[in-house]
């Protein structure tokens, strides 16, 4: 046990933090019944979870170099536990949203030296065996989630999907502190607070714009208040950036075309593959009536064929030019999207099931190049940094792409229902109580089912134009240019990713991908 105590102690505290990005998904009806949320925040549940984890993953990788990699996980584990508590004992909305970003906080302290710790651990054969294990566990998460969400909702009720954090991180804890080796970085970069404190208030203020636009109106003081604060702080992130010795993400990097096309591409990724799952979950359940295990495992076509694709034509996958899984990934996940968007008042949950499983082709076929292309893409001393950058961007697309698409959803509803009598003088306001998953008493079964549908449908739309719009992008961005070496793409597995295409902010030591992809 000793031998691998140190690969169980991170792929425990891996497992909880990627699976609470989907464990949610399926309990969200329930827990704005339980706590009165209305729509917009519903959304700061996912949200705030997904920008912490954004705004802090190269941040945190930097601090863990410099006082101890060990120490930080497991502050890490400590912070994701007594958060996961605070979830589970929420009173309120505001109480549950603040835990869930401080939970994130743990989350992204643990994301950011995992790698790092397992590359300290292990050696040779080992090492290969603990970055395998490692990538099937995390991708494990993502395809375990919305399942776990739903048995636990339905019968221990939602609470109980973040109190089983507990007993796994004491686990955890104890593990990481009895096996796990401490490491630093004499020679660490300092850190570049200025600019951490920049991007976040920078995304922040664009997810919060985004989502009160759509209730509060685009011309109201808040709306406009946090769009100029997200459009100065971005600018503030730039110029510290291009200043700072010591940058979060070298804007050398940027100027390479093949590297901001895989940034591109794990954004959109996120964005259009999963950020509509929350809303799709809001129609099986608050108009379908299914339960939250019935609507979990509806989903669950997706992430089994997502995880399948890697394992059956890994190989293949990785035979060929980084630009076709990348782009063509990201264009069967449109195409997969838009069969989704086909509902109508008569449709039934069977009605998502070709268009789940398109789109997990999509996701298989990007989720374990992404990793390694980041890496090829940029010099090798800049593995680290580029492997936060793709969390970074994932996370980040993930947020914007539910707070778009919950705009989207809402705006729809409120459409269909405008000028019906049964939807009342207030039809915006009716619109957010479908979305909260709440459909008023008096409103007739056949116009929730519709108006919901109708929603629904332009907000499946939004996501498969957009990741279309975002395959044509990266294919331009990684085509092969004159003279240019371009590699296959490597195996995700071989550079510790995992099999959801994610990779710790910090790859301090760990082997990077000599295939290289396009570069200007």
């Amino acid at each position: 046990m000793r031998k691998w105590g140190p690969l169980v102690a991170v792929c425990l505290g891996v497992f909880m933090l990627l699976t609470d990005v989907s464990i949610v998904i399926v309990a969200l009806p329930d827990i704005g019944t339980g706590l009165d949320m209305d729509f917009d925040g519903l959304q700061w549940v996912l949200d705030g979870y997904a920008l912490a984890l954004a705004a802090l993953l190269l941040g945190l990788g930097a601090l863990a170099d410099r006082v101890g990699r060990r120490r930080v996980y497991t502050v890490g584990l400590v912070v994701f536990a007594l958060a996961s508590l605070a979830c589970g004992l929420a009173p309120d909305g505001t109480t549950l949203v603040v835990a869930r970003i401080v939970q994130a906080g743990g989350g992204a302290a643990m994301f950011a030296t995992a790698m790092a710790l397992l590359n300290l651990a292990y050696r040779g054969r080992d090492r290969a065996v603990a970055f395998g294990v490692w990538g099937s566990v995390s991708g494990a998460a993502a395809a375990v989630g919305p399942v776990a969400g739903g048995l636990l909702t339905e019968y221990l009720g939602w609470r109980s999907i973040f109190l089983v954090n507990l007993p796994l991180a004491l686990a955890a804890v104890v593990l990481a502190r009895r096996t796990l080796p401490e490491s630093r970085d004499p020679g660490a970069r300092r850190l570049d607070l200025p600019g951490a404190a920049a991007f976040t208030v920078a995304a922040g203020a664009a997810v919060l714009a985004l989502i009160r636009g759509g209730t509060d109106g685009w011309t109201s003081p808040a709306v406009l208040g946090a769009g100029t604060a997200a459009v100065v702080a971005l600018a503030v992130f730039a110029l510290v950036e291009r200043r700072s010795p010591h940058p979060l993400l070298a804007p050398a990097l940027l100027r390479r075309p093949a590297f901001t096309g895989v940034l591109l591409c794990g954004a959109v990724y996120s964005a259009t593959a999963f950020s509509g799952l929350p809303y799709v979950s809001l129609w099986l359940q608050s108009v379908l009536g299914l339960g939250p295990m019935a609507a979990g495992l509806t989903l669950l076509p997706m992430s089994v064929v997502a995880f399948a694709v890697p394992a059956l034509a890994g190989r293949r996958l990785a035979a060929l030019p980084v630009a076709v899984p990348l782009a063509g990934g990201l264009a069967v996940i449109g195409l997969g999207t838009l069969l989704q968007g086909v509902l109508d008042g008569s449709s039934g949950w069977a009605a998502l099931l070709p268009g789940l499983a398109l789109t997990g082709l999509g996701v298989g076929a990007v989720s374990p190049v992404l990793a390694s292309a980041a890496m090829a893409a940029v010099p090798p001393e800049r593995g680290g940094m580029a492997g936060g950058a793709l969390n970074t961007f994932r996370q980040l697309g993930q947020a914007l792409g539910i707070a778009v698409l919950g705009l989207v959803l809402h705006g729809g509803l409120r459409d269909a229902l405008a000028g019906h009598p049964a939807a009342g003088p207030a039809p915006d306001a009716t619109a957010g109580a479908l979305a909260s998953g709440r459909p008023p008493a008096g409103l007739p079964g056949d116009l929730l089912r519709t108006a919901f549908a109708t929603g629904l449908d332009r907000t499946l739309l939004t996501a498969g134009l957009t990741a279309l719009a975002g395959a044509a992008l990266v294919a331009v961005l990684l085509r092969r240019r004159p003279g240019a070496a371009e590699g296959p793409a490597a195996g995700a597995a071989a550079q510790g990713a995992s099999a959801d295409g994610q990779v710790p902010a910090r790859l301090t030591g760990a082997a990077v991908d000599r295939h290289q992809v396009a570069r200007p």
